[in-house]
């Protein structure tokens, strides 16, 4: 990877959607106010990514009209370069939430069908100039799940960085309610996974695109390091392997990053988390903060730890993104939650 910190741009392909939160705790039977924010997992590595520092290029397929307007301003207000965007199609895909708490789950509705990117087609992005003055390419699992055509065009991406030989970081990121046309996971990703260099994945996900099973009764580090020698031969090009881990200790979410890197294990304290203000978007925290410690090429341990503070820290910010600072990683990191007052 690219030493030079200065030099680095990272480009992300992915879909950038609205997400209409519904107000105040209600449900949606409740609804009678919903709160709009723009999102998208790769606009949220973009947007964390331009806030440490790191120039980002953020590529999807938009439609003409003023929402896709305020969504690209917004991505433009952190200084992500929308400049190779292109645009076609009628609408922007949308998605819904109800916030759950200690007793009942979050839900999410999607409503993404016949989206401008749900309906992309291949050759509509230039990929030989759209990568040529990046180091680096981020896709996830959420792209190929969209729509068929959706997945074509990630293919055609990848092959591209391949072939450009650049490092391809990729998130798992299933979701079980996309998926809707008629391939199963299992048939489109390990092809499309099978040219990453680095990639964040979850044991659930594993095991649904790859088959791969490990032991629940085995500690967190040994499934997770069993895992990555059973995904190397999926993945020749596998050089980093990072997952989050969170469980429950009563009210409180318990929270730990693991990493293997150049063939060296690595792992984070758990972070008891008391309160939770939004977990959308930590997993792209998560991989923000992964990509900005390898590209500056931190150590495996401050990899992971900067990987882990940054997931922690999205949890406590409303919306997709994660509205932070190297400084305030850097703090969270050596100091861990607080509660006094900055002034």
């Amino acid at each position: 990877m690219n030493t030079n910190t200065s030099q680095t741009k990272i480009a992300t392909f992915g879909e950038l959607l609205l997400r209409m939160n519904v107000a105040n705790g209600n449900r949606f039977t409740q609804a009678n106010e919903i709160k709009v924010y723009v999102g998208g997992a790769e606009a949220n590595v973009c947007v964390l990514l331009s806030q440490l520092g790191i120039p980002t290029d953020y590529i999807t397929r938009l439609p003409q009209n003023d929402l896709a307007q305020l969504a690209v301003n917004e991505l433009q207000k952190y200084k992500v370069n929308t400049s190779k965007c292109v645009y076609g199609g009628d609408r922007l895909g949308l998605y819904f939430v109800e916030a759950g708490n200690q007793i009942r789950q979050s839900q999410v509705i999607y409503d993404r069908s016949n989206s401008s990117f749900a309906t992309i087609q291949k050759d509509q992005i230039n990929w030989d100039l759209a990568l040529a003055d990046v180091t680096h390419f981020h896709w996830s699992g959420i792209s190929p799940g969209v729509s068929h055509e959706a997945s074509l065009v990630c293919k055609e991406a990848i092959l591209a960085a391949h072939q450009k030989g650049l490092p391809i970081s990729s998130d798992f990121n299933y979701r079980s309610k996309l998926w809707q046309y008629g391939k199963h996971p299992s048939e489109v990703m390990p092809d499309l996974l099978q040219y990453s260099t680095i990639t964040v994945a979850d044991l659930d996900a594993i095991e649904i695109y790859f088959g791969i099973k490990t032991d629940a009764r085995e500690s967190d580090a040994d499934r997770f390091q069993k895992t990555y020698e059973l995904l190397k031969v999926k993945m020749p090009f596998l050089q980093t392997l990072a997952m989050s881990f969170r469980k429950s200790d009563g009210p409180a979410h318990l929270y730990k990053g693991l990493l293997l890197h150049e063939g060296n294990f690595y792992q984070t304290p758990e972070h008891k988390i008391q309160v939770v203000t939004d977990q959308i978007g930590s997993g792209d925290a998560f991989n923000a903060g992964l990509l900005y410690g390898l590209t500056h090429k931190l150590s495996g341990q401050d990899c992971i730890e900067w990987a882990t503070a940054c997931g922690v820290i999205k949890q406590s910010i409303h919306g997709d993104f994660a509205i932070s600072t190297p400084d305030e990683v850097n703090h969270f990191i050596k100091n861990g939650s607080s509660n006094r007052i900055n002034r």
